[in-house]
């Protein structure tokens, strides 16, 4: 009987011996490996590096190639090397400098004023009040909402016979008929700036929010017990810690300001006339429309460095790496 106990015994031994034995086999790889932190995150992060060049650089590479030749979607007509031909037609080009000035003030005019409505919707939303949570999860509609929806609402809304803008500022007597907001170069480019600032100053607020909450109470507590003003504290505390997250605020909103085109293609198609076309609008319409490839891949080159100065200097500019 003893002889069977420990028989049993030592087969239950052999058994879980067995099934551990390969996840200690490859924790000793692991250990083999002898790999450093570097090492390791090296390792890692090298799929992801390779991806993103294959999904992000390679179509940029592919593009700025394309711009060196004529291009046609039909293969049976071959392409040519012309150099700098495409850059020189595109600069030359008066369409190009006037999506550019549109973009320059629909960006810089709808960006600060987005700036300074999300800081304020930010501040208040920091406060404790009843409803706050549903109230931080209904300011964000605006931004949820497609960009062409959003378009096509708004276009409804400003028609020049049909829209409820019209009718509302004609029952109150600001109108005496109906105006055609779209059909007015300058009008219809406010009303552009108009939209982008209702749909996206929501988001800027949510990025200056999360900033907020970042910058500890204590500071305010001591600048209260020091006699400090409210605008003493929000000048000498808020607006200094909050500069990195205003920074990220504006290069996320800038950039793709600059490159905007849903709202111009779904709300005016970029008229009346040239008045609301953007830059990548008009690279739109070039190489999709009139199907010059070539041209469209030195538009969209130039666009991206743009792009990229703007980006450079709001970096100079508002970059402090020792802000605390």
């Amino acid at each position: 009987m003893p002889d069977t106990v420990d028989h049993a015994s030592s087969s239950r031994r052999d058994s879980s011996d067995g099934a551990s034995t390969p996840v200690q086999s490859r924790w000793q790889r692991y250990r083999e490996l002898r790999l450093t932190e570097e090492e390791l995150a090296t390792a890692l992060l090298t799929p992801v590096v390779l991806f993103l060049l294959a999904v992000s650089f390679y179509p940029i590479v592919e593009t700025i190639r394309s711009s060196l030749y004529t291009g046609y979607i039909i293969e049976s007509r071959p392409t040519t090397f012309v150099g700098l031909q495409n850059y020189e037609q595109i600069l030359s080009n008066g369409g190009f400098w006037n999506s550019f000035k549109v973009s320059m003030i629909y960006t810089f005019v709808s960006v600060p004023v987005e700036l300074v409505i999300g800081l304020g919707i930010a501040l208040l939303l920091q406060r404790a009040f009843k409803g706050k949570y549903f109230i931080q999860a209904a300011i964000l509609f605006p931004w949820a909402l497609p960009t062409v929806i959003n378009a096509k609402i708004w276009a409804w809304m400003f028609h020049g016979q049909y829209g409820v803008i019209n009718d509302v500022l004609v029952r109150l007597g600001i109108l005496e008929s109906a105006y055609p907001f779209l059909a007015k170069p300058d009008v219809a480019l406010a009303s552009m700036i108009f939209i982008t600032i209702w749909k996206t100053s929501s988001f800027m607020a949510l990025i200056l929010l999360a900033g907020l909450s970042g910058i500890p109470d204590h500071l305010y507590e001591a600048a209260r017990m020091d006699g400090a003003s409210k605008w003493r504290q929000f000048r000498d505390i808020t607006l200094p810690l909050l500069k990195p997250t205003i920074l990220v605020a504006l290069i996320f909103r800038t950039l793709p300001a600059f490159q905007a085109f849903g709202l111009p293609y779904g709300l005016t198609g970029g008229g009346p006339g040239e008045a609301t076309t953007t830059l990548v609008l008009f690279d739109h319409q070039l190489t999709f429309t009139q199907l010059a490839f070539g041209r469209g891949s030195a538009a969209a080159t130039l666009i991206t460095l743009m792009a990229l100065i703007i980006s450079l200097v709001y970096v100079g500019t508002l970059y402090e790496p020792e802000v605390r």
